[in-house]
């Protein structure tokens, strides 16, 4: 986090520890997901129920880069995945836009 900060980003969203957004100056941001991570690739994931955290099997991560640091991610086909079953406001429809423009993908808005 100490990196981020040094790059100019602020947090704007603290849902600890389920997940945190930090954006930088520009106004882009990144939703982190604390995830614990077991031998075969798959993660844990607090939820806002403790009695059911998120499950991500291995087959959903990929590798990303924030500020030169390679790090795991989901990947493009479960970001749709997690897009899905709510009226999406105007950055889930930007960040589906740029998932098609950079990945290809098809999307459902």
């Amino acid at each position: 986090m100490a990196a981020l900060a040094a790059a100019g980003f602020v947090e704007t969203l603290d849902w600890r520890p389920v997940r945190f957004v930090v954006a930088d100056p520009g106004g882009r941001e990144i939703d982190l997901h604390p995830l614990v991570f077991a031998a075969d690739g798959s993660a844990v994931q607090a939820s806002p129920d403790p009695e059911r955290p998120f499950a991500y099997p291995a087959s959903c991560f990929v590798t990303g880069t924030i500020l030169a640091s390679t790090v795991p991610c989901l990947s493009p086909e479960q970001q749709v995945h997690f897009h899905q079953g709510y009226a999406p406001a105007d950055h889930d429809r930007h960040d589906m836009a740029q998932l098609r423009q950079a990945f290809h993908v098809a999307t459902h808005f």
